[in-house]
């Protein structure tokens, strides 16, 4: 039988590999189309159809930057179990008012837990 660490390490370094050959080539295709982007918009006059791509591309990113920090900061990646429970509660607790004929804002929170 193998140790919680062994399965969590070997976790990690799947995820990181996952994460390397998934990241870096989506990275490797944003990245050149940019500065493709900023190389046309550079090289001619009719290059400035150019700048909305780049305004979308830059306040996307930056948009999912934002939410992928504010994400860490609410601890939102820390308990990724949570949810599955929060949902069968709120799915028990919408059945038993289904069953009695409760108003549902009016039904009982019961905790699973």
């Amino acid at each position: 039988m193998k140790s919680t660490g062994t399965n969590s390490r070997r976790q990690f370094i799947i995820t990181c590999i996952l994460a390397v050959v998934i990241l870096v080539p989506s990275l490797w295709g944003f990245g050149t189309k940019f500065i493709e982007f900023i190389a046309l918009f550079r090289s001619s006059s009719d290059g400035v159809f150019a700048i909305s791509p780049i305004m979308n591309y830059l306040l996307a990113g930056l948009g999912f930057f934002c939410l992928l920090c504010w994400g860490m900061a609410q601890g939102m990646f820390t308990d990724v179990e949570r949810p599955k429970y929060t949902m069968l509660q709120t799915e028990q607790r919408l059945d038993e008012a289904q069953q009695q004929h409760i108003p549902i804002a009016n039904a009982p929170d019961h905790n699973l837990t």
